[in-house]
């Protein structure tokens, strides 16, 4: 098929967090298709950037996703986090039944 992607590495990351909130980054990296030290990376430029706010649970790390955020895209900045994951996960379906709020815990 190639080696090119609709998705950045970012948002591909984004949506595995969307699934996976208390993902570890070893397997953010296997999902995404990059090092560990890519996916790190990544997660930290998702979490400086506001988009992920990242919680110690234990001795592992919960994200939640801070879905009423506007994309980084100048082209689609007037849509937000929340609206993408929608698109791209499914109406609803990375929402966590016991968070009604704009930030995303599954």
């Amino acid at each position: 098929m190639g080696s090119w992607s609709f998705l950045t590495n970012h948002a591909r990351a984004l949506l595995g967090i969307a699934h996976d909130p208390g993902v570890r980054v070893r397997d953010l990296a296997a999902l995404v298709g990059v090092t560990e030290r890519s996916a790190h990376t990544i997660v930290t430029d998702l979490v400086d950037a506001g988009y992920v706010i990242k919680d110690k649970d234990g001795r592992r790390n919960r994200y939640r996703i801070q879905e009423h955020l506007p994309l980084r895209d100048p082209i689609t900045q007037e849509r937000t986090i929340g609206e993408m994951l929608d698109l791209l996960v499914g109406v609803n379906s990375h929402r966590n039944s016991h968070n009604q709020d704009r930030t995303h815990h599954v």
